[in-house]
């Protein structure tokens, strides 16, 4: 029994950095509150509150910190649904005139994807995008099912137009996949069931 010891206590510090770290289920809900809120828009005068202070983070820090609360979402929930749009539109932004080939080039291969999509002719870089910033502006309101829908058709065309181009078909194939979860997410959306 001598040889029992007393357990040394690691003091303050490991639990001061505990404290410190944000708990990834407490930013994963936030991410999800603060979608529901721009799409949906806010149920009560505390929402109106967070939706300000939202909004006010967005112009001062940028949309990225907000986007980052998305970044890990499922692609069937309405957080990861903005993740999507959120990274398509940067990528539009970031390299506008490769954008605007890529669609260019996928435009003989997805004529009803064409149609939907709603790009005028010629699809220049500045074109393509406004569209994608049409697009992203119509996620607070009654129509965020055919946001998605016509996100979807942009993201199936440039991956297509990817494939035919370049023949990067593993990012060809991301594309068409992203492609692919909007246009489930906005069938969700229509069944009320996008959350």
């Amino acid at each position: 029994m001598s040889e029992f010891r007393r357990p040394s206590l690691p003091g303050p510090a490991p639990f001061e950095a505990m404290a410190e770290d944000i708990d990834p289920a407490e930013m994963t809900a936030a991410g999800h509150r603060i979608a529901d809120l721009l799409v949906r828009g806010p149920h009560g005068e505390a929402d109106e509150g967070l939706v300000s202070r939202v909004l006010h983070l967005s112009d001062s820090e940028g949309l990225g910190v907000i986007a980052d609360l998305w970044s890990h979402a499922a692609p069937d929930t309405l957080a990861g649904a903005l993740w999507r749009l959120y990274v398509l539109r940067e990528w539009v932004h970031r390299q506008p005139e490769l954008a605007a080939r890529e669609y260019a080039a996928g435009r003989a291969y997805t004529p009803v994807h064409e149609v939907l999509a709603g790009v005028v002719e010629p699809p220049g870089p500045e074109e393509v995008a406004h569209l994608v910033d049409t697009v992203v502006r119509g996620i607070v309101g009654d129509a965020f099912d055919v946001t998605l829908d016509r996100a979807a058709a942009f993201a199936h065309i440039v991956g297509v137009g990817r494939g035919q181009s370049d023949g990067d078909a593993q990012s060809a194939a991301k594309l068409v996949d992203m492609a692919q979860q909007l246009r489930h997410a906005a069938v969700l959306e229509r069944s009320g069931t996008l959350h």
